[in-house]
């Protein structure tokens, strides 16, 4: 309506949209503790002159050009879809690297190496007590020494294999565990799909969705480096290493194929997997990245290949104190047997001392039960076994260094990316108190612009033509 009676409009619409600036600080302020909340933004825009020509639009001094008051353009969630899908990737490469850096410095830490308790140490001991032997060849005592040596040897070699076995059956239970959560996530996120498409066509707000939809991106990415890909009708679609795991308001369902057992047993492969989404199932590609790719990674190279070397220095050992053993004669003159056993393929976790009897102990290297202690020398510097374990050792150090380093340097640039999202998203209680006096102020202007109007339209009304 032209003339005095637009005013108390245009008035009343800078009432509302500073009531909804008000209020759209206010929620910012009440979730500022709330994770994965994005602030959000009243935009206003300008109610212009009629574009449509009338009657009274030609009035001189009608409107005069000048606008209609303010209204609400939209309430914008304060998010940037390249920083957020910049944070899911730098999300899933810190959750690789800090799996595979904790699980590894645990069972470093298993090792005890450097120490007195360690597979080194035993070696070491058990090697002495053939330098002992050699010379008291005829002791009693030095030839227990020689066994006792020996058992703690294999218990402590032992001892690391079961180690490694027990990290890899709770990685193996960890797994299926990530699993069902790769899929309690992705139907989450499909569900969530839908509510956001719904939501649309209705006109609702969506910005509580989105901030669930990007919470549940976010940790499909740190679980197993899923992608996720913006839809036209709000959602996300995601794959995982190329694989389609979520399609709108589809949900696929990842499962090992290989490698682990229901029940979290090793079957003896490679642990891979595979997607099923409806009627068709895809093996996902190796590499995957997150938790679920370190669990790969550890359950099919890393920890495997330690046991392997680890078997194959024992067996090495093994095999060259029972060359050199077999070679001598124990306290009876009999040519010595082996002194020790294992199973082929897991010496590291079968080693055992095959002698019991301290005069089956083949020090002698001359027959004839002679009193000699040569071949008990020869025993204490048998073979390589030292060098070989300690390269072992050190390389698996190595690997857990360099490991820990990146995941240091990983940190950095994950927590720069996030900085760079709080800034964006974050809620600055400072800030919004500021919006909120703003409003405050041009919401008391605008009801002063009421008052002013309704007293010129009361002195038009009630005075104007008034005679005494």
């Amino acid at each position: 309506m032209a003339g005095s009676l637009s005013g108390l409009n245009t008035a009343l619409s800078a009432l509302q949209y500073n009531r909804v600036v008000m209020d759209v600080a206010s929620n910012n302020v009440a979730n500022a503790g709330t994770d994965g909340y994005v602030r959000r933004r009243a935009v206003g825009e300008s109610i212009g002159s009629s574009a449509v020509p009338a009657l009274w639009s030609r009035v001189p001094g009608a409107e005069g050009g000048v606008g209609s008051g303010v209204r609400v353009g939209s309430i914008d969630r304060m998010a940037d879809p390249y920083l957020d899908a910049r944070a899911r990737r730098e999300h899933g490469a810190q959750s690789y690297l800090d799996t595979r850096s904790a699980v590894l410095q645990r069972v470093e830490s298993g090792f005890g190496e450097p120490g007195n308790a360690g597979v080194a140490a035993a070696i070491t001991a058990f090697r002495s007590s053939w330098h002992d032997l050699a010379n008291s060849p005829n002791s009693e005592a030095a030839r227990g020494l020689v066994i006792s040596r020996g058992q703690a040897l294999a218990s402590a070699v032992n001892a690391q294999a079961n180690a490694l076995d027990a990290e890899m059956g709770d990685q193996r239970l960890r797994l299926l565990g990530h699993v069902v959560d790769v899929n309690t996530t992705a139907a989450e996120l499909a569900a969530t799909n839908r509510a956001i498409a719904t939501a649309r066509l209705d006109g609702a707000d969506t910005g509580s969705l989105a901030d669930q939809r990007d919470q549940l991106a976010l940790r499909l990415a740190d679980l197993a480096g899923g992608t996720a890909t913006a839809r036209a009708d709000g959602g996300f679609d995601v794959t995982v290493n190329g694989v389609a795991l979520v399609t709108g308001s589809q949900a696929g369902t990842l499962a090992i194929a290989s490698g682990v057992t229901p029940a979290g047993a090793a079957d003896g492969a490679p642990v891979t997997f595979a997607i099923t989404m409806g009627p068709t199932t895809t093996t996902v590609p190796a590499g995957l990245s997150g938790v679920v790719g370190a669990t790969e990674e550890l359950l099919t190279t890393t920890l495997p290949g330690y046991a392997a070397d680890l078997s194959t220095v024992v067996a090495g050992l093994a095999d060259q104190v029972n060359t050199v053993h077999q070679a001598g004669y124990d306290r009876t003159g009999t040519a010595g047997q082996p002194f020790f056993t294992y199973t082929a393929g897991n010496a590291a976790g079968t080693l055992a001392v095959a002698i019991t009897d301290p005069s089956a102990v083949a020090a002698s290297g001359v027959a004839g039960g002679a009193v000699d202690g040569s071949n008990a020398a020869a025993l204490g510097t048998a073979g390589s076994a030292e060098e070989s374990y300690r390269r072992l050792v050190t390389g698996f150090g190595s690997q857990v260094a360099s490991v820990k380093q990146l995941a240091a340097t990983q940190r950095l640039l994950t927590a720069q990316v996030d900085n760079a999202r709080e800034q964006l998203s974050g809620v600055s209680l400072d800030e919004e108190m500021v919006t909120m006096l703003s409003a405050q102020r041009a919401y008391e202007a605008a009801a002063r612009v009421m008052t002013v109007v309704d007293s010129v339209l009361d002195t038009l009304i009630n005075r104007t033509g008034v005679t005494r």
